[in-house]
């Protein structure tokens, strides 16, 4: 499995399922990063704003609320351009074009090496 031990890199995980997040955050923290976790947009915004760590952005795009992880993330790039956003769903496959400029996504169900992998990838672009 890919590790980011060197890396010390913040990643923001926004998952509205808390079972589905608490593993992710377990796989990236065991991959030697540092883990932030948010249920909604809402709490996500609040954490961007108040941290200069944030590297990458890993969103669920399928959340209840006011907002989607796709207007999060758009959100996210207009404020903070410097991160990198990498988007999941289980739901729908977003069109190129609907994805921010340099946004990844993985479908769920996803393998913790897939996940780890993709995030790891975005930090390397950092």
């Amino acid at each position: 499995m890919t590790t980011a031990a060197d890396t010390p890199h913040t990643v923001l995980i926004v998952e509205d399922e808390g079972l589905v997040r608490c593993d992710a955050a377990e796989t990236l923290r065991d991959a030697g990063l540092d883990v932030l976790e948010a249920e909604d947009a809402e709490q996500a915004l609040a954490l961007v704003g108040g941290r200069s760590d944030i590297a990458v952005l890993f969103t669920d795009i399928d959340m209840p609320g006011d907002m989607n992880g796709l207007e999060l993330a758009r959100r996210v790039r207009r404020l903070h351009p410097d991160i990198r956003l990498l988007l999941t769903s289980g739901q729908m496959t977003p069109a190129r074009g609907d994805l921010p400029a340099d946004g990844g996504f993985i479908a769920k169900p996803y393998s913790p090496e897939t996940m780890t992998r993709a995030v790891v990838r975005m930090l390397a672009w950092s």
